[in-house]
């Protein structure tokens, strides 16, 4: 599995987070993120997550900003990308089981790390659903 992350100034300690999480797991890390917290324009750092998805470069991204709402806008441009802004983990799994999110979007300023680790285990672990949520899903794209 690879996946991309990328933040902006506002959660560089939680990348580094969740990038020790998953290559310990194994899974390799493409990372378009801020390693400061110097200030960033989020977009900069969203559009390459959401391109790497996009483009099927990586199997999932997670973006990370102060509220995330930015990111999550950002990311929700590209054509196959579902990116979602999750703050509890019951949010996450509802994400993958009903919408097939393939970006998840973490909110750094009301968030804590330890809660953002076990949501980052929900989202690889949790499979979308299908069925009746196909339907649904397949109508979210623009063409």
């Amino acid at each position: 599995m690879k996946i991309a992350i990328g933040n902006d100034h506002a959660g560089p300690d939680y990348k580094q987070a969740i990038v020790t999480l998953l290559e310990k797991k194994g899974i390799e890390v493409v990372n378009y993120g801020t390693d400061t917290f110097d200030s960033v324009d989020y977009p900069d750092h969203a559009h390459q997550v959401a391109n790497a998805v996009a483009t099927q470069q990586v199997d999932f991204g997670i973006l990370i900003c102060g509220s995330a709402n930015g990111v999550a806008m950002t990311a929700n441009k590209y054509q196959n990308v579902r990116a979602g802004l999750c703050w509890t983990n019951e949010i996450v799994s509802l994400v993958r089981q009903h919408n097939n999110a393939n970006v998840l979007c973490i909110p750094a300023r009301f968030t804590a790390i330890p809660q953002v680790l076990t949501m980052v285990e929900t989202f690889l672990n949790t499979d979308f659903e299908g069925g009746r949520h196909q339907n649904r899903v397949a109508k979210i794209a623009c063409s």
